[in-house]
């Protein structure tokens, strides 16, 4: 089974199990990792914000146009900024970290 890290608000690792097909914000959830997703994954807020780890960054398939937009709304956006409801895992995301911001910012939620 792919593994995948989140580094919590307070610098605490947390590996945990990624099933294939899974968004990160699902995985999170599963895991009793504190990321919202007040919209589901429907794309319709920023609550799901994670901030990718640079290494990993460049194995993620492009953001949509929606995406972009949404996370111009994002709390504490960074270079490597992407929405959890729209990073699906797959075998190359094995081992994948991601890093929690300092809060999130539900607009348009």
């Amino acid at each position: 089974m792919p593994k995948m890290v989140f580094i919590e608000r307070d610098g605490t690792r947390k590996e945990v199990e990624a099933p294939l097909g899974l968004s990160v914000l699902e995985i999170a959830h599963r895991n009793s990792v504190d990321i919202e997703g007040a919209c589901e994954g429907s794309l319709a807020c920023s609550t799901c914000h994670v901030i990718v780890d640079g290494a990993w960054f460049g194995k993620l398939a492009k953001p949509t146009e929606d995406e972009e937009d949404m996370l111009d709304l994002a709390f504490d956006l960074q270079e490597t900024s992407r929405l959890g409801c729209q990073l699906i895992m797959t075998d190359a995301l094995d081992g994948l970290v991601v890093k929690l911001p300092a809060g999130s910012r539900n607009a348009g939620g």
